[in-house]
């Protein structure tokens, strides 16, 4: 289990709000994104976030449940229980059952209809503080059990694990999950597609009690068990390109029609200095992927490398429309010494 704490579920408290909804879309999503309480059987309590998906149905993070002897909810100021809960332990996501909640549930949107770049906004509990929005954008989508997790820059901490990742028009689209240790832009929110799944097994609910320990998330699996998205992300993280060149040549080889692994090989190959392999492997992602901005700022900083600087400049000029502050940073690097 040593490889689990590399991720940091986020169950108690998180940073300052920065504009990401209107004001009056944030007050009705606050009576949808409620403070969730978890009292264990051992002793004490823990705190996290829970989001409104239908009537008196709240949804949250398995790991934020994981101890609980008795769950309340907070909604109006009332202190409401939860009698009941469905559990997908790998996905991370637990159904609680709560009497007296109202209202009908926030707009339950898709992975499918959002895409790299676009804006999101992130609602949770701070530590049993205020409900906060972070905003940010969609970094990566990664296809997985039959939705997409979605990685984006909406900064959270302890505290938010269970709120909501909600897109433009205030739809629901991931809930926050987990983060990476160390990780620039490594905030994982699991797909809203997941939810429905849950809706539909209503016949499973069980009177609310704690998790056993050996179920545990996909992301709290050892880390050779984990998808390979998070493998890639921790040997990014740790640089450890010869690494992540293995892992990334074995999932093209294996899935040669996704844009990210392509991505990750061009990446890693460009950190070993093999720069004409890096910009095929880039340039395959971009086929395949046109709209994926990181791909784009890597393949300009190895046309770069390779002196095209025309290319390099082209590929500046499609940033500005996809990435502005990518398209900026790879400006910079196009500068004279």
């Amino acid at each position: 289990m040593k490889y689990a704490a590399l991720w940091l579920a986020v169950a108690c408290s998180w940073g300052t709000a920065q504009a990401g909804v209107d004001r009056a879309a944030f007050i009705e999503l606050s009576t949808k994104v409620l403070k969730v309480e978890v009292s264990r059987e051992q002793g004490g309590y823990s705190l996290g976030s829970g989001v409104l998906v239908a009537p008196q149905r709240l949804l949250t993070n398995c790991h934020v449940t994981r101890d609980a002897h008795q769950i309340h909810a907070y909604q109006y100021g009332v202190r409401l229980q939860a009698v009941a809960q469905i559990s997908d332990v790998r996905r991370d996501l637990c159904l609680l059952i709560v009497p007296g909640l109202t209202g009908d549930g926030v707009v339950l949107g898709s992975s499918s209809s959002i895409g790299e770049g676009q804006s999101v906004s992130a609602i949770g509990y701070t530590g049993g503080m205020g409900i906060q929005n972070s905003s940010g954008e969609v970094v990566v989508l990664h296809p997985f059990d039959g939705g997409r997790v979605i990685q984006s820059t909406n900064w959270f901490t302890s505290g938010a694990s269970g709120g909501g990742l909600f897109d433009d028009d205030l739809r629901l689209v991931g809930i926050l999950t987990f983060r990476l240790r160390g990780g620039e832009a490594h905030y994982f929110s699991a797909p809203a597609d997941w939810i429905k799944d849950l809706l539909a097994r209503q016949a499973d609910a069980r009177e609310i009690a704690s998790i056993p320990a050996t179920e545990l998330a996909y992301w709290q699996q050892p880390l050779t068990q984990q998808p390979r998205f998070l493998q890639a992300a921790v040997l990014e993280r740790d640089s450890r390109w010869d690494d992540l060149e293995h892992l990334a040549s074995g999932w093209t080889a294996v899935h040669e029609h996704e844009s990210e692994p392509w991505y990750l090989r061009g990446l890693a190959l460009q950190k070993l200095n093999r720069l004409t392999d890096a910009r095929d492997a880039l340039e395959r992602s971009v086929n395949i992927a046109p709209t994926l901005a990181l791909a784009w700022h890597r393949l300009g900083l190895v046309y770069s490398g390779l002196g095209m600087t025309a290319q390099a400049q082209s590929v500046q000029r499609r940033l500005r429309q996809l990435n502005p502050d990518l398209a900026l940073q790879l400006a910079k690097s196009l500068l004279p010494n």
